[in-house]
């Protein structure tokens, strides 16, 4: 009897270790959880090369810090987050061959991703790895759990951003006439993702449209875009593309006497944009969705004592943010067992106005919406510097999900 019971003691033990390697986690009352210190593991897909770069390093600059900082803070129950960083630079396919490795050998728990053609890429992929990806696009449809179930980020969609802006500068428009609107854009998943829904408000909230153009990522002018819609004398005008190619539009707006009021998405203006574009770059406006470096909100001394100092971009201050997100997720799901995939989803779920420490609008997702939130910060180029205008917050229309 003895020998028994000391057999049925090994096999369980046995058993309870089977279960904690293939889990990455104990199915035990949330207080236990921290007597596993096994590290949680996150994979990054993130453009830190290619035509995006100059935006995605920041960006993974904050994501790193974010890690930084939670781990410590004694990470999740004590399980410390290992961030496995990869330069997808650009390419789908790498990011693809990155992502299979994460996920069949790694065993990650989730992404942090970035650009939107990767993104796109593995929307499917997701979905039947039950892998939550906290990107870096915000595209509207990825917001639409019927068509992105484990797709989520932290900054109101490019659909949002642009009617954002749209409705601010429709409700301070003076003239008894209709404000005229054009658009500019690459010609990619990014640019394109917000068109349709910026011409469809723009018409319902009383905007004339009036053009459009394809400027790309990589142009160094933008002289022959730009004189078709000179002649059409747009009064405002939308550029989707990012800070360099901005500065590029801005710059040959300027030599050809373009007089309008360019507006840009959120990664088409951060603090680089007055070096490149120099005063052009003055009177612009941009879309932006977290605090900008030094600002007077509780989470900004965090990262002034993680940079020391160091002013950094409002990508990176993103990039912090999603870590939060991701970590709250994470400690919900240990509250009511093993932290995977599914666990992941199902919790972030559960958020409701979440303060990201003042750095960002409160979150909120919700099992058929994973829109984060309808805020949207607006700022100015003044003097050089990024200056804010106001906050504008839309209804969560349900008509506008995934739109």
């Amino acid at each position: 009897m003895r020998v028994g019971k000391i057999i049925t003691a090994v096999c369980i033990m046995l058993v309870a270790g089977l279960m904690l390697f293939g889990c990455g986690g104990e199915e035990k009352e949330s207080a236990e959880t921290s007597k596993d210190n096994g590290p949680i593991k996150v994979g990054g897909l993130i453009d830190l090369s290619g035509p995006t770069s100059s935006v995605g390093r920041p960006y993974a600059d904050g994501l790193t810090a974010g890690v930084n900082y939670v781990n410590g803070q004694g990470g999740i129950n004590g399980r410390q987050i290992s961030f496995d960083l990869q330069d997808t630079a650009y390419n789908v396919q790498q990011g693809l061959s990155q992502y299979k490795k994460m996920v069949n050998s790694d065993h990650v728990v989730c992404i942090q991703g970035f650009g939107s053609a990767v993104t796109e890429a593995l929307i499917r992929s997701l979905a039947k790895d039950k892998v939550p990806d906290f990107s870096a696009s915000y595209s509207a449809h990825l917001t639409d759990p019927k068509k992105a179930p484990y797709n989520f980020f932290i900054a109101a969609d490019y659909s949002t951003q642009l009617r954002a802006a749209l409705n601010y500068f429709r409700s301070t428009w003076k003239e008894s006439r209709a404000p005229k609107l054009a658009f500019i854009y690459p010609d990619h998943p990014y640019g394109l993702a917000p068109i349709p829904a910026g011409k469809e408000y723009a018409k319902e909230i009383g905007f004339e449209i009036v053009g459009e153009a394809n400027v790309s990522l990589k142009a160094i002018d933008a002289t022959t875009e730009l004189l078709p819609l000179k002649d059409l004398a747009p009064d405002f005008c939308w550029i989707g593309g990012t800070t360099p190619s901005t500065s590029v539009i801005l710059k040959s707006a300027k030599n050809i006497g373009m007089n309008t009021v360019f507006f840009t998405n959120i990664w088409g203006t951060d603090e680089n944009l007055p070096k490149l574009a120099g005063d052009d770059a003055n009177g612009s406006y941009s879309n932006q969705a977290a605090a900008v470096y030094g600002q007077d909100v509780p989470g900004m001394k965090v990262i002034e004592e993680l940079t020391n100092g160091e002013p950094q971009m409002t990508h990176f201050t993103r990039g912090f943010v999603s870590i939060l997100v991701m970590t709250e997720g994470m400690i919900r799901a240990a509250a009511n067992g093993p932290i995977t995939g599914e666990s992941l989803k199902t919790s972030l779920e559960t958020l409701r106005d979440f303060d990201p420490m003042g750095l960002a609008p409160l979150i909120s997702y919700f099992p058929d919406d994973h829109r984060p939130n309808m805020a949207v910060f607006l700022y100015t180029i003044k003097d050089g510097k990024l200056t804010f205008v106001k906050r504008e917050i839309l209804d969560r229309r349900e008509d506008w999900l995934g739109h």
